[in-house]
């Protein structure tokens, strides 16, 4: 997206990605107009349709941003020259942190995933996929080599893990006991103690 800013010199793109963030986790996807978006963007309606074709647009963005920052560091966890537990537990904790550090996001996009188009919806479905993929490559990698068990397939003890992560909009605080961080090694541990031979 062009750079273009406007008012208080942050990009019209992300003041309208912010503003609607925070509607959306207030108000909800359907109780949002894109007149409250605007408003609270300081921007035109025109600005919001000059980069954004809909709400509908904005509410998959909100999600995909999310998506392609895990997907670039699950790459880079992937590709790392280290061995595979590590690689697999820095994957693992990590997708709870970069989770935990956007849950207004997390929490939007499982509440309000309905509400796509079904060519967005499909989008999604197959980004989130990829993810997933990778991240069982690195299972799988793991299996074959003898350094995790094989007792369970790859593909649940994926479902596993994301099970964890994506519950983690419904009951984590930022003013509560656990840092991101601690919440990450905790269950990143406690995928690499299931795995074990």
């Amino acid at each position: 997206m062009p750079r273009t800013t406007d008012g208080d010199g942050a990009p019209v793109p992300q003041r309208l990605l912010a503003a609607a963030t925070r509607l959306f986790a207030e108000q909800g996807y359907d109780r949002t107009s894109v007149q409250e978006i605007v408003e609270a963007a300081g921007v035109t309606k025109g600005a919001l349709y000059h980069y954004f074709g809909s709400k509908d647009d904005l509410l998959h963005e909100v999600y995909a941003r999310v998506l392609r920052v895990q997907q670039e560091r699950l790459d880079a966890f992937a590709n790392a020259d280290e061995p595979i537990e590590k690689r697999l537990r820095g994957a693992a904790a990590d997708v709870v942190v970069t989770t935990i550090e956007n849950l207004d996001d997390a929490m939007i996009f499982f509440r309000s995933m309905h509400h796509l188009s079904p060519e967005k919806n499909k989008q999604v479905r197959a980004e989130r996929r990829r993810y997933h993929e990778r991240f069982r490559a690195l299972i799988e990698e793991g299996q074959r080599e003898g350094v995790f068990s094989t007792a369970t397939p790859a593909d649940l003890v994926v479902d596993y893990h994301f099970g964890s992560v994506h519950h983690l909009s419904t009951w984590y605080r930022p003013d509560g006991p656990m840092a991101p961080q601690e919440v990450a090694d905790q269950l990143a541990d406690l995928l690499l103690r299931a795995l074990r031979p």
